[in-house]
């Protein structure tokens, strides 16, 4: 079988940054999906499930809420491997185009205060495993180690 593109990445060499993992047509529309990798592949300890869940409803509330990118949001979800997320918007764009929105996507999550939107039984399927404390620290973590002063080798992967 023939390896996706997101495992012909070498995670060896992949650090915390934006990147394009790929593009695809559908119909006359382009869809870019775009790895946001918040921890060192292979080197770092991954995320925790309760923070990662906690990121995504967050985030996801946060994007599909955007004054200006609500319209092009297709999904902001966890990998599985829990190093960062995917997020797939509409258009062909670069991960240069995006980097304001992460910024002001973890600033949000970094300044988040009260319930998390979606921790509900009625709303989620997990309710109960969610940490804000932890998404805040990980939000401000990237924030300040990575997206505050990004260049272009955190937003291209490496070759």
């Amino acid at each position: 079988m023939k390896k996706i593109a997101s495992f012909t990445v070498d995670h060896l060499r992949l650090q915390p940054g934006i990147y394009v993992s790929r593009r695809d047509r559908i119909g006359a529309e382009t869809i870019t999906t775009f790895d946001l990798r918040m921890t060192s592949p292979n080197e770092e300890p991954v995320m925790n499930t309760a923070e990662v869940h906690t990121i995504e409803h967050l985030g996801a509330t946060f994007l599909r809420n955007h004054p200006d990118w609500a319209d092009r949001v297709i999904y902001f979800g966890p990998m599985g491997c829990r190093t960062g997320f995917y997020l797939l918007l509409a258009g062909s764009l670069s991960s240069k185009d995006i980097v304001p929105l992460i910024r002001e996507m973890f600033a949000f999550i970094r300044d988040f205060e009260g319930d998390i939107p979606g921790a509900a039984p009625a709303d989620c399927g997990n309710w109960l495993d969610q940490n804000l404390p932890m998404a805040k620290y990980l939000a401000d973590r990237y924030l300040s180690q990575v997206l505050d002063h990004i260049g272009p080798d955190r937003l291209n992967y490496p070759q």
